[in-house]
């Protein structure tokens, strides 16, 4: 079946004002996504670039805002124009923001406060601040104080928009403890809470004694996995650990005594003592070897892709059923490439239970089937590939006449990342548009040219190619995202000089793109 017809805009405007679809939920919704698509995605409309910042601490972008200075400084970037939405005080380096997850309003829960119904940013300090923060003002809606007895310091989702794990740094011990050989009996711990309103899961603490030499540890939709570095994972079900290892359940703003002191949970300076402690091995769920701890879960029915942990293998996938390890038919990826970046391979987050697989000139879209006649075994096939547009080099295996007029034919091969020739750098996924975004760099003359690709994500076909205006160092390290109609490319140049450039969708030629910084000034930077 090939790609159906293309919907006409103005038809879908209209039904919609007449209410064709008021009665169906969702419905409304899905057809304006539709409709900006097609706007999108049509010939006629070009994405300029509006605007272009510099600084000299990280950017991170999330559904529409641009954070500059660890989170301090929140930009719109849905305007034409980057308006401020707000600028937290000063503080200093112990209390900056380390790291930060985008909460957003769950439908059909009834919450507390009338706030609570807002978009907000869970933020974690560099004092052990747990904080949650209005999206749109910066104000300080609630805090939490973690611990003094470790340093956390990454924050991750366990269930999205549900369960936050927040993860402390590594305990290596002293440079002269670990001299003397004293061993660290905990390596980490991982804070768990529901969200909105904020409430104590507990905090669970990786002994070596129970554990061995872990190399790390996280939680992922109520599964504890822990890596080594012999390149084992473990999976052990969380939910199993705390109901058999937790000491005492504790609430958050309540009073405690723990360990001979007294204080109020979540409040410094008592904050919140370690209540999960395993004292004996908890039952394993599922153990699996991959090189450099590489190791997925999804599909339908459930399979997992890995590595075969040797170096030689690397570059090399399995896909395997996750009830009985049985390796799927044709379940050996191996993209034949040659290139000094390797290729990458996950789940395709459509869940669709697809696979991408992308190298340096191709992307290919897998499936997985059941196998004809034997609905117990499953297969991998090619959906569809996406190819970069190369041209065959010209000056491969010429002939060459030497001074005593014999011939010699050279023949070498060029690699498959080749900055002369097209690369793939990044593919990601547009859900609410339904589109897959692939960028493409080639190397002319002394800088690289970029360009940003939208592929129909059922079939593969290329709908719209967006160059971009800035040049692209192969050796700078690079964030695109694709947002419904706003493209942002952030790049990290060295001395940590980092540069946004926004793109927003304009159907008309518009000005020339500003140079912008919030105090107004052509030459400084956040």
């Amino acid at each position: 079946m090939g790609p159906a017809q293309k919907p006409n805009v103005c038809r879908q405007l209209s039904r919609r004002a007449l209410g064709f679809f008021s009665r169906d939920a969702g419905v409304v919704q899905r057809t304006n996504l539709g409709i900006l698509r097609a706007l999108v995605c049509q010939e006629s409309t070009k994405f300029k670039n509006v605007w272009t910042t510099h600084s000299k601490s990280p950017i991170a972008y999330e559904r529409g805002r641009i954070y500059f200075d660890n989170y301090r400084c929140c930009v719109s970037s849905v305007a034409s124009e980057p308006r401020k939405l707000y600028e937290m005080p000063k503080c200093s380096k112990s209390e900056k923001i380390e790291d930060a997850l985008l909460w957003e309003c769950p439908v059909g829960e009834i919450l507390p406060n009338p706030s609570d119904y807002k978009s907000s940013l869970i933020a974690l300090t560099a004092h052990n601040w747990l904080f949650r923060i209005s999206a749109t003002t910066g104000k300080v809606l609630e805090k939490i104080y973690l611990a003094s007895y470790c340093k956390f310091r990454y924050l991750s989702w366990d269930t999205p928009q549900e369960v936050i794990a927040v993860k402390s740094a590594q305990n290596k011990g002293s440079v002269l403890a670990r001299q003397a050989g004293i061993q660290q009996p905990v390596l980490l711990y991982l804070a768990v809470f529901h969200v909105l309103p904020f409430s104590l899961i507990g905090i669970l603490e990786i002994n070596k004694k129970i554990f061995g030499n872990v190399t790390d540890a996280t939680l992922s939709h109520g599964i504890l996995i822990v890596m080594y570095s012999s390149g084992l994972v473990r999976l052990y079900s969380f939910q199993a650990i705390t109901e058999q290892f937790m000491q005492q359940k504790l609430d958050l703003g309540c009073a405690c005594r723990w360990g001979g002191t007294a204080g109020t949970v979540g409040e410094a300076p008592f904050g919140i003592p370690c209540n999960i402690k395993i004292t004996d091995t908890p039952p394993l769920l599922f153990e699996v070897s991959s090189l450099e701890n590489a190791f997925q879960i999804g599909g339908h029915p459930w399979h997992y892709i890995i590595t075969p942990n040797k170096k030689k293998q690397k570059g090399v996938f399995h896909i395997c059923a996750l009830k009985d390890n049985s390796l799927a038919k044709n379940g050996i990826q191996e993209m034949e490439c040659c290139s000094l970046e390797s290729d990458w391979i996950y789940f395709h987050p459509d869940a669709s239970g697809r696979i991408i697989h992308v190298g340096p000139n191709q992307v290919k879209v897998l499936k997985l089937n059941e196998v004809e006649n034997n609905s117990a075994q499953h297969q991998i096939s090619e959906d569809f590939v996406i190819l970069a547009n190369r041209e065959k080099n010209k000056n491969e295996n010429l002939p060459t006449v030497t001074a005593s007029g014999r011939v010699v034919k050279r023949t070498f091969n060029l690699l498959d990342d080749d900055p002369e020739q097209e690369t793939f750098k990044i593919v990601d996924y547009e859900d609410e548009l339904d589109l897959l975004s692939v960028v493409a760099v080639t190397q002319i003359d002394a800088e690289g040219k970029a360009h940003l690709d939208f592929h129909c994500n059922e079939y593969g076909t290329l709908l719209k190619s967006i160059p971009l205006v800035e040049s692209w160092d192969v050796t700078y390290s690079h964030e695109v995202y694709f947002d419904r109609d706003l493209v942002l490319h952030i790049e990290q140049k060295p001395s940590r000089v980092f540069s946004c450039y926004v793109y927003q969708m304009a159907g008309l030629p518009t000005l020339p793109a500003p140079e912008w910084n919030p105090e107004g000034e052509a030459d400084t930077v956040f």
